[in-house]
């Protein structure tokens, strides 16, 4: 006979690992997906927050578009030739 679990919507627990399993719902409403890295830190009172690690080269990518003509990039390779 397998003993059940009984699991409360919006709570985890913390497994020997120490590692915890967010809910799928929790996930979604904060936009995250497998493979996100977060950043933990704790707070005085004891509550531990996640913080998406912000990636910058998808922070930064097309900051530059416009800024150089159409051809500009082709122009620098011919000069590599």
């Amino acid at each position: 006979m397998t003993s059940r679990v009984k699991r409360q919507k919006g709570y985890t627990r913390v497994s020997p690992k120490h590692q915890v399993t967010l809910p799928a719902g929790a996930m979604a409403r904060a936009g995250l997906s497998v493979g996100d890295r977060l950043r933990v830190t704790v707070t005085r009172g004891g509550e531990v927050m996640l913080t998406r690690e912000q990636d910058p080269i998808a922070e930064h990518a097309g900051a530059l578009t416009g800024v150089y003509p159409d051809c500009y990039l082709d122009e620098l390779r011919e000069e590599w030739r």
